[in-house]
């Protein structure tokens, strides 16, 4: 089977994006997922449309940063409010049949877009939405709710758990920690999984959590069958 083309678009503060991205790409590779890294969040959107990317993974944090005075010094590199051209490529890339990956701050982007809620399956909701501080976590997987959950069940995680995130009406719950889904599918034309989970490369490889990012990817892809059953 031909190798499918993923495109991650990451970057922003306060995360090893670089690293993790990295790990992300390594995890993705064993399941025939080969990856592009860009940082460069206005070329990566334009690249939706000129290249053939099977998926898209948006693995970044870029919003205007004006909701609090503590982003000022990180303004004039990250700060990012999305175009129509940008909401016009995600948007068609998910109408023609592909497959869209969030992942962790994915549901922080785009403040200025209130589709994208409804686009990625969950997002931030701004005075509300929070997180405590990185801790050891039960992350808890119902293996009959969803093709990506089967075979899957609970595992022990280092992790950000973020608290009251917004959710589509047509999201899917897959994962739970504690009382809070941190991950959603929901399908269309095009098929969609947000995981708010992966802060870091040491949350992306633990193996169960690679694992569920592996079949999350394949789901997107329309390849989470028979044939890959065992992933």
């Amino acid at each position: 089977m031909a190798r499918e083309q993923n495109l991650i678009i990451a970057g922003g503060i306060n995360h090893p994006f670089e690293a993790s991205a990295a790990a992300l790409a390594g995890v993705l590779r064993d399941v025939g997922i080969d990856s592009l890294i860009t940082q460069d969040i206005d070329d990566g959107l334009a690249a939706i449309g000129r290249r053939e990317y099977s998926l898209v993974t948006l693995y970044t944090l870029r919003w205007r940063m004006l909701d609090d005075p503590k982003y000022a010094p990180f303004r004039d590199r990250w700060a990012y409010e999305i175009d129509i051209a940008g909401r016009r490529a995600l948007e068609g890339h998910v109408a023609g049949g592909g497959g869209l990956l969030g992942l962790h701050t994915a549901a922080l982007c785009f403040d200025t877009w209130p589709q994208w809620r409804e686009l990625l399956g969950a997002a931030w909701r701004w005075g509300t939405s929070y997180h405590p501080p990185i801790a050891p976590m039960l992350v808890h997987a119902d293996a009959a709710a969803h093709p990506i959950t089967a075979g899957l069940s609970t595992f022990n995680l280092i992790d950000e758990t973020y608290h009251d995130l917004d959710a589509a009406t047509d999201s899917k719950a897959l994962l739970w920690a504690g009382d809070q889904p941190v991950a959603w599918a929901r399908e269309g034309v095009g098929r969609v999984v947000y995981d708010a989970l992966g802060h870091d490369a040491r949350s992306l490889e633990q193996p169960d959590h690679a694992r569920f990012l592996q079949r999350a990817a394949l789901w997107t892809l329309r390849r989470l069958d028979a044939d890959v059953a065992a992933v």
